[in-house]
C-alpha cells in the first residue's frame, strides 16, 4: 500500500518528502476536500521533489469538488496536468447520476490523455454521499464502462472529523475495492483517518492510502508534520 500525503505548499512538501510518502499530493484545504491548489505551486513542489527523489515519488493533484461543469473540470485537469502533475484527482462532489460522472470524467480523461497519456485521472467519490446528496461510489463498475480513469478513490466530502469508517463499513470498503480492481483500476481510500484505523484499511487492502489531517496532528489546517508522516510510513509498512 502506497501512503499518498497531501501538503498545501512546498514548506509542507518537505515533510513529507523526508517522511517517505510515496505520493505527494497537492492540494489547498481552504477551498474543500480536494481543493485545488495554484498551478505554480504544484510546479515548484514537483521541482523539489524531482530534486530531492528523482523518479522515485510521485506528484498527485487535487482538482476541486465538481458540480456538473465538464469543460471547467477538463481546464482544470489539464492545467494540473501541464503543471507536473502524475495523477489528477477530480471529486464527484455535486454529480447526482451516474450520466453527470460520465460526462464530467470523460472531459477530464480526454484533456489529460491528449496532452500526456501515461498521466492518470483519479476519480474521487465520497463515503458521506448521503449527506452531500452526491453519487454513490457503488456506481462504479457502470461508469468505468463508459470511460476509462486509472484510480477509484473514496474520501470524505466534509471535513468535520467524522471518517470514512464512520459511513461504510469494511466490507462495503472491501466491495468497492474489489469492485474496482476488477475493472482494472487502482484503488485509494481517504476521509479523515486516524492512527487506530490503519489496521482495518490494511484489512480492505487499497492500493493507496491518503491522508492530511492525521500527519498534522489531527487538525488538517495544521502544518504537516515529518515525523507523523515517518509513523504512519512504518505502520502501513509493517
Amino acid at each position: 500500500m502506497k501512503l499518498l500525503v497531501s501538503p498545501k505548499d512546498v514548506e509542507e512538501a518537505k515533510a513529507v518528502i523526508r517522511g517517505n510518502a510515496d505520493i505527494v499530493d497537492v492540494k489547498n484545504p481552504k477551498e474543500g476536500s480536494l481543493g485545488a491548489n495554484f498551478p505554480w505551486v504544484i510546479k515548484s513542489i514537483k521541482e523539489l521533489v524531482e530534486k530531492e527523489k528523482g523518479d522515485g515519488v510521485k506528484i498527485s493533484a487535487a482538482i476541486g469538488n465538481f458540480d456538473y461543469k465538464p469543460g471547467t473540470a477538463s481546464l482544470a485537469a489539464l492545467g494540473a496536468a501541464a503543471a507536473g502533475a502524475e495523477y489528477i484527482k477530480v471529486g464527484l462532489f455535486d454529480i447526482k447520476t451516474r450520466q453527470e460522472a460520465v460526462d464530467l470524467l470523460t472531459g477530464v480523461v480526454k484533456a489529460v490523455k491528449d496532452f500526456a497519456p501515461t498521466k492518470k485521472v483519479v476519480s474521487a467519490f465520497y463515503s458521506d454521499y448521503k449527506r452531500i446528496n452526491s453519487i454513490s461510489p457503488f456506481e462504479i463498475a457502470e461508469i468505468v464502462k463508459e470511460v476509462d480513469i486509472d484510480v477509484a478513490m473514496v474520501d470524505t466530502g466534509i471535513k468535520d472529523g467524522r471518517t470514512t469508517l464512520e459511513f461504510l463499513s469494511v466490507e462495503e470498503l472491501k466491495t468497492f475495492v474489489s469492485e474496482s480492481k476488477a475493472q482494472g483500476l487502482e484503488t485509494a481510500l481517504a476521509g479523515s483517518f486516524k492512527f487506530e484505523d490503519i489496521p482495518a484499511i490494511k484489512e480492505i487492502e487499497p492500493d493507496i492510502l491518503g491522508v492530511r489531517g492525521i500527519v498534522c496532528g489531527g487538525n488538517r489546517e495544521d502544518g504537516v508534520k515529518e515525523e507523523l508522516v515517518i509513523d504512519l510510513k512504518r505502520m502501513i509498512d509493517e
